[in-house]
């Protein structure tokens, strides 16, 4: 190897995709970024970790230039940060691919790759074949295999991850930030994202990953950056920090990880039974849950888990079978119906179906209660706020107020809220969809306490999900493939086992 060569290896060794030095960010009295200096290297994978709250989305809202800091200074590429006025400039440095999906789907993945860049010829009309033959050429040179032709809103979650890792490419950025980017991904996808990361990563893309499931950060990161209260507590090589020093760095102190199961199952009664139940590819499904047990039922996407739960939670009808709860059948298709028959339901989506943003969190918490909250159907504000401040105290929920909107609170603290919602009527089953995505660890062993404590009180719970954490608390976990029953683990299952049952590659009995 040259010389120069060698200088030019040496040289982009140490080159800097981004660095923050000294950056402060307040909203009123919040100090959402405390003399936060953070170096991210130039191809290397840097993970961002942290609790909900912590400053991570507004430290990336100062890496893309939607709000500039109070002080401190940002660089990019070796570079000072252009004005917040020039986007086109802050898209050439940096992007985000952000957990809810910024992808037009009327437009097709071609006019999505070159939104705002489309290549015009004289007297501004766009060159359609070019853009078209251009964005196949991108797509073939990173490996990132989809038609630019197709409809944008007909692409699956992971490729409209790809149609934004592929347009931040087109744009120029060299520093892609992806939020949460594995939380509607299965297994297989996670897989390929990762590969995909690595192909980019030998290109010299740089990434910084930000993620809840911190065994991720292990398989696709080199180092890690630690925020709490809006201050950076380490950042270090991952091979420096094992998962217990992450986790101790985020809460601030020890955090007990892994209490599970409550074993509180009362055999002979039952909270749930589903007998030859027929619904989108799901046939013949029966299985029941005692009293007081922690049922996990998992599979694939497409797999026709949340279609199960879709049924049991009254969202939909099934096209045969039939349910009980607490003994007594369940009429199909009536989500009020499900709620008087005892089904506590916390679904996957908080943000779209699980709170309402603009009421209070004594009302976003008893909405399934107003019935009892006053004569005649009327909701005595009073007694509303006794339900909830006793809700409040139980599920050890953070507010300022019973009268806070309930949209202003913490991801973790929102997801209380739910859980409390479903628990206020004291159901005989609580049916639960994913429910601790999108928190910290510290709101999930919180989550999984309120869990085992329904437990003891006699609730049988229904975990539908494919994070292996959630189904950790449960007795037992029923897995589906392609719409049968495929295998059944006792607590205690190896995670290789598990999930290759979930991808259907072995079954256990």
């Amino acid at each position: 190897m040259s010389a120069s060569a060698t200088r030019n290896r040496d040289q982009d060794r140490f080159r800097l995709a981004a660095e923050l030095t000294h950056v402060s960010k307040t909203f009123g009295a919040n100090h959402a970024l405390r003399d936060v200096s953070v170096e991210i290297p130039a191809g290397q994978s840097r993970a961002l970790v942290g609790r909900n709250g912590a400053g991570k989305s507004t430290l990336v809202a100062v890496l893309t230039g939607l709000i500039a800091p109070d002080a401190g200074r940002v660089r990019l590429a070796d570079a000072p940060a252009p004005a917040l006025a020039d986007r086109w400039a802050w898209r050439q440095r940096v992007a985000c691919v952000y957990q809810r999906s910024t992808v037009v789907p009327t437009l097709t993945v071609a006019e999505n790759l070159f939104l705002n860049a489309q290549p015009v010829a004289a007297g501004s009309w766009i060159r359609w074949a070019a853009m078209r033959e251009r964005a196949e050429a991108v797509l073939r040179e990173w490996g990132l295999e989809i038609d630019v032709g197709l409809d944008a809103g007909r692409l699956s979650v992971e490729q409209r991850q790809i149609v934004e890792i592929a347009r931040a490419l087109i744009q120029g950025s060299r520093f892609i930030i992806l939020d949460e980017p594995t939380a509607e991904l299965e297994g297989r996808e996670v897989t390929r994202l990762f590969d995909r990361m690595q192909r980019l990563r030998q290109g010299g893309v740089t990434f910084l990953y930000i993620s809840h499931h911190l065994e991720e950060i292990y398989e696709v990161c080199d180092s890690v950056t630690v925020l709490r209260d809006g201050a950076v507590v380490t950042s270090a090589p991952l091979t420096e920090m094992p998962k217990d020093r992450v986790v101790a760095a985020m809460v601030g102190g020890d955090v007990r990880l892994g209490a599970r199961g409550a074993g509180a199952a009362r055999p002979g009664t039952e909270s749930l039974r589903v007998e030859a139940l027929s619904v989108g590819p799901v046939a013949g499904l029966s299985f029941a849950v005692a009293a007081g047990e922690c049922v996990g039922l998992a599979g694939l996407a497409g797999s026709g888990t949340e279609q199960v739960a879709d049924v049991i939670a009254g969202l939909r009808r099934p096209a045969g079978g039939g349910i009980t709860v607490g003994g007594r059948a369940l009429p199909a298709g009536g989500v009020a119906a499900a709620q008087r028959a005892g089904v506590g339901y916390v679904p996957r989506d908080r943000r779209m179906h699980g709170i309402v943003p603009l009421l209070s969190v004594a009302e976003n918490m008893t909405l399934t209660i107003a019935d009892r909250l006053g004569p005649g159907g009327i909701v005595l504000p009073a007694e509303r706020d006794r339900h909830a401040r006793r809700m409040i105290r139980d599920l050890q929920l953070v507010a300022a107020s019973t009268e806070q909107p309930v949209g202003e609170l913490s991801g973790g603290n929102q997801q209380k809220a739910v859980m409390g919602r479903a628990l206020a009527a004291d159901p005989r089953l609580l049916l639960l969809v994913h429910p601790t995505q999108g928190v910290d660890i510290a709101a999930k062993e919180a989550l999984f306490a309120i869990i085992a404590r329904a437990q003891v009180a006699g609730t049988g719970v229904l975990v539908v999900s494919d994070d292996l954490d959630e189904l950790r608390i449960c007795d037992r976990v029923l897995v589906i493939f392609k719409g049968r029953l495929a295998a059944s683990f006792a607590a205690g299952w190896q995670d290789r086992d598990l999930v290759a049952a979930i991808e259907g590659v072995a079954a256990h009995g």
